[in-house]
């Protein structure tokens, strides 16, 4: 049986839809805490791709300021605020990463960004070519729903800010009723 030809290209003079391989890496936005769940996701995609994981920390308690020489360098929002110990979240971040994915033979790297995390991880994004970026959803409770409110959930603003796909992986869905397996 001959498959059917696709005239509608013919038709309209336009150049028929070819996909390509996808060849940009996978980055995933990571947050102090975050279960595992979105790490796994990511590494599966990037597995499944044959490209690399992208794993990157938004420290949002620092920004990014040029200098009149040209460098772009992070400095703290409040200079005199708590040290919160950005390089030991970080350190404590890619150690839990290097826990989760050891053994995987996936190809990856950690990185700590300054700024609003959309934005950082758009300007990520772009800068390394990443065909997907991965975020996990908030933890459920009222806290969560009060800062989404204030600030905006970081997968709207990236679908909105950038062309890329955003895959969101859901984390402690909201259940309604809870029921009891039988053991």
């Amino acid at each position: 049986m001959n498959e059917p030809e696709n005239t509608s290209a013919a038709v309209t003079g336009q150049t028929p839809y070819v996909p390509r391989r996808i060849t940009g890496p996978v980055l995933m936005g990571v947050v102090p805490g975050q279960p595992l769940a979105v790490a796994h996701r990511a590494a599966e995609l990037a597995y499944s791709l044959n490209v690399k994981l992208i794993c990157a920390y938004v420290d949002v308690t620092s920004y990014l300021a040029e200098e009149p020489d040209g460098r772009v360098e992070s400095l703290p929002i409040d200079p005199d605020g708590i040290d919160d110990d950005i390089e030991g979240i970080s350190e404590s971040i890619r150690e839990r990463l290097q826990d989760a994915l050891a053994g995987t033979g996936i190809d990856w790297s950690f990185l700590t960004l300054a700024g609003d995390p959309a934005r950082a991880l758009g300007r990520l994004a772009e800068s390394v070519e990443a065909s997907v970026i991965v975020v996990g959803t908030r933890e459920r409770g009222l806290g969560a729903r009060f800062e989404e409110l204030l600030v905006g959930s970081v997968a709207v603003h990236l679908t909105h800010r950038q062309h890329r796909p955003v895959l969101v992986v859901p984390l402690a869905p909201y259940t309604r009723h809870h029921r009891k397996e039988a053991h």
